[in-house]
C-alpha cells in the first residue's frame, strides 16, 4: 500500500465526494431504527412473545479483571461522569480487550448495595430491557465489595451539556422535539415492559449516541443505593409526593419528564413552580430559549408548554401517562429524514468496528484500546532495534552535521522517556529535518507525541512516513490505527489494526522458520 494513497484516505475521500450515497445510508439506518422500534411496540402490545430484536449483545456477568483492563484500572482519565449532585457515583468509559466497542461502567460506592443478591436481581431485571431509545444495560459485576453496571457507551455527551453548556451553537428546535419524543418512547416501552419507575429523570440522564440520536440512560432504572435517595436534584425539581412519602411512582416519573420539557423549552433549568406561574399568567413565550432567536413554531411550542403543565400537576392522578406523551409529541416530529448529528451540528461517529480477526500483541492491544500510556512504555522499551537495516551510512557521512543530528535525537529520546512530549517533538523534528538519516522509530515516537498533545493529523502523517521508511513494520500500522481512531475514522482504524496484526503474525512465522 502506498504511503500517500492508502485505502483509508480513499474511503474518506469517497464520503466527501459522494454525499448523496452517505445520505441514502443515513435514511436506511433510520428506517432500520424505526422498524426496530415498531417491533418492540408490537411485542409490548401483545403481537408476539416480546423477543428483543436488533441487538447484537446479551446481558451477562463481567469479570472484575476485564473491567479493570477496559478502564485502565479505573483511571481518572476514563471518567465520563463525576460523582456529585447531578450524577452520584462514578461512570467510566472503557474498551474490552480484543473488542473495539466502547462500554460505560458505573461504579457504586462499597456501601451502596450491601446485599449482592439484591444487586444482581435488580441489574438482571433492567438487563432484560432492549430498545433503540435506551442506552441499554449489557452486564454487571458483583465481586467482593465491588458493584458495577456495564452499559452501551454514548460518545456525544448529555442533554445537559448541549442545552446548558454549549460552546458555539444551541440545539435547534426540531432536535429538541426529537429529544422529547424519543425519551417519551423510551419511557412508554419500559412502562409496557413492567419497568415504569425511573429514578431522578433529568437532562443528565439523556445521552447522545454515535449518530447523535438521544437515548435514555439505563442507569436510572436502578436506585443509586438499595435504601438511598432516588433524587439527587434540588428539592425544587422533586415531585411533591416524593417529598411527602419518599416513594417513586410512575406518576413521579411523568413529573420529572415535565421538568425535562421545561429544560428543552427554555434552555435553562427553571424550577417548575416558576414555570407554572408563567404558564398560568399566559406568558408562555417568556419561557422560550432566547438563543433560538424565534426560530420555532409558536403552535408547536404551545403544545409542548401545555404538555409540560399537565406533567407538573400537583396531584399525581391529574398527570398524563406515557402513552399520552408519545401521542402528543409524535405529530411534532416533522423532520424524520434529517439525521440527528446534522441537527446537533456534530461529526457523525462511525459504528464501532468489529473485533480484530487476529490475536493481538501487547502493542496491538494497547493500540486497540487507544492506551497511549501503554504505547509509550512499549516504544521506550523497544528502543531502536527495529531500525536495523533501514540506514546504510558511509564513513564520509560521519560529519559534524551528522553528530549534531544524532545529538538532537538523543535529546529527543531523553524528553520522550521523561514524558516531556513537546520538547521531544522539537528535537525529533531537528533530527528529521536534516534528512541525512531516516528512522522509522523516530517517526513512530513523534507520532505518539503528537497524539499525547491532541494533534491526530500530524500523528497520522508521521505514522505513514514510518511505513514509507519501513513498509512491513507493524508498529507503523498500529500507530496509524490509533491516529485514525482519534480522527473518528473507526472503520479505517479497525482495518489498519488488522493489517498490523497480519504483518506481526507473518514476522513471527518467519522467525520460527529461521
Amino acid at each position: 500500500m502506498g504511503c500517500c494513497q492508502s485505502s483509508m484516505w480513499l474511503r474518506a475521500r469517497e464520503r466527501e465526494t459522494h454525499p448523496e450515497k452517505e445520505k441514502e445510508r443515513e435514511r436506511e439506518r433510520e428506517k432500520e431504527k424505526e422498524q426496530a422500534y415498531g417491533n418492540h411496540q408490537r411485542a409490548s402490545e401483545g403481537e408476539g412473545e416480546g423477543e428483543k430484536e436488533g441487538f447484537d449483545f446479551s446481558f451477562s456477568e463481567f469479570y472484575l479483571a476485564d473491567l479493570k483492563a477496559a478502564t485502565n484500572n479505573f483511571s481518572s482519565d476514563y471518567i465520563v461522569s463525576e460523582s456529585g449532585e447531578k450524577a452520584p457515583n462514578l461512570v467510566y468509559k472503557g474498551r474490552l480487550q480484543n473488542q473495539s466497542r466502547w462500554i460505560a461502567v458505573k461504579k457504586f460506592s462499597k456501601a451502596a448495595w450491601p446485599d449482592p443478591k439484591q444487586f444482581v436481581e435488580e441489574a438482571s431485571g433492567v438487563g432484560k430491557l432492549r430498545h433503540p431509545r435506551l442506552a441499554n444495560l449489557i452486564g454487571y459485576c458483583c465481586d467482593g465489595d465491588e458493584r458495577l453496571l456495564v452499559a452501551e457507551y454514548m460518545p456525544n455527551d448529555t442533554l445537559a451539556k448541549h442545552l446548558f453548556h454549549w460552546e458555539t451553537q444551541t440545539i435547534e428546535w426540531a432536535m429538541r422535539l426529537r429529544v422529547a419524543l424519543y425519551i417519551a418512547q423510551a419511557l412508554h416501552y419500559c412502562s409496557s415492559e413492567g419497568r415504569p419507575l425511573y429514578h431522578d429523570l433529568n437532562a443528565y440522564r439523556v445521552l447522545f449516541d454515535h449518530e447523535g440520536d438521544p437515548r435514555l440512560s439505563c442507569f436510572g432504572f436502578m436506585k443509586n443505593s438499595r435504601d438511598g435517595k432516588s433524587y439527587s436534584t434540588n428539592l425544587a425539581y422533586t415531585p411533591p409526593e416524593y417529598l411527602r412519602n419518599g416513594r417513586v411512582t410512575p406518576e413521579s416519573v411523568i413529573y420529572s419528564f415535565g421538568t425535562v420539557l421545561l429544560d428543552l423549552l427554555s434552555g435553562k433549568h427553571i424550577p417548575p413552580s416558576h414555570a407554572l406561574d408563567m404558564i398560568q399568567g399566559k406568558n408562555n413565550m417568556l419561557l422560550m430559549d432566547s438563543h433560538l432567536e424565534g426560530k420555532f413554531s409558536t403552535e408547536e411550542a404551545t403544545v409542548v408548554v401545555n404538555l409540560a403543565s399537565k406533567c407538573l400537576q400537583y396531584e399525581p392522578r391529574e398527570r398524563p401517562d406515557t402513552k399520552d406523551l408519545v401521542t402528543t409529541l409524535a405529530p411534532l416530529h416533522t423532520k424524520p429524514d434529517v439525521p440527528s448529528h446534522i441537527m446537533l451540528v456534530i461529526p457523525k461517529q462511525e459504528e464501532a468496528p468489529s473485533t480484530p480477526q487476529r490475536p493481538l500483541s501487547a502493542m496491538g492491544e494497547a493500540c486497540s484500546r487507544m492506551d497511549l500510556t501503554a504505547i509509550h512504555q512499549i516504544l521506550v522499551a523497544t528502543h531502536y532495534r527495529d531500525d536495523e537495516g533501514t540506514n546504510e551510512l558511509s564513513f564520509q557521512e560521519w560529519t559534524q552535521q551528522m553528530r549534531d543530528m544524532l545529538e538532537a535525537r538523543k535529546r529527543g529520546d531523553y524528553a520522550f522517556r521523561d514524558k516531556d512530549f513537546k520538547t521531544a517533538i522539537d528535537n525529533y523534528s531537528q533530527f528529521i529535518d536534516v534528512g541525512t538519516m531516516v528512522s522509522p522509530t523516530v517517526f513512530a515516537r513523534r507520532s505518539l507525541c503528537y497524539l499525547l498533545c491532541d494533534q491526530p493529523d500530524p500523528a497520522l502523517r508521521d505514522a505513514m512516513q514510518a511505513q514509507c521508511v519501513y513498509p512491513d513494520w507493524p508498529t507503523a500500522f498500529y500507530m496509524q490505527s490509533v491516529a485514525l481512531a482519534k480522527l473518528d475514522m473507526h472503520k479505517d482504524a479497525a482495518d489498519m489494526l488488522n493489517e498490523a496484526a497480519a504483518l506481526e503474525e507473518k514476522r513471527q512465522r518467519g522467525a520460527r522458520g529461521s
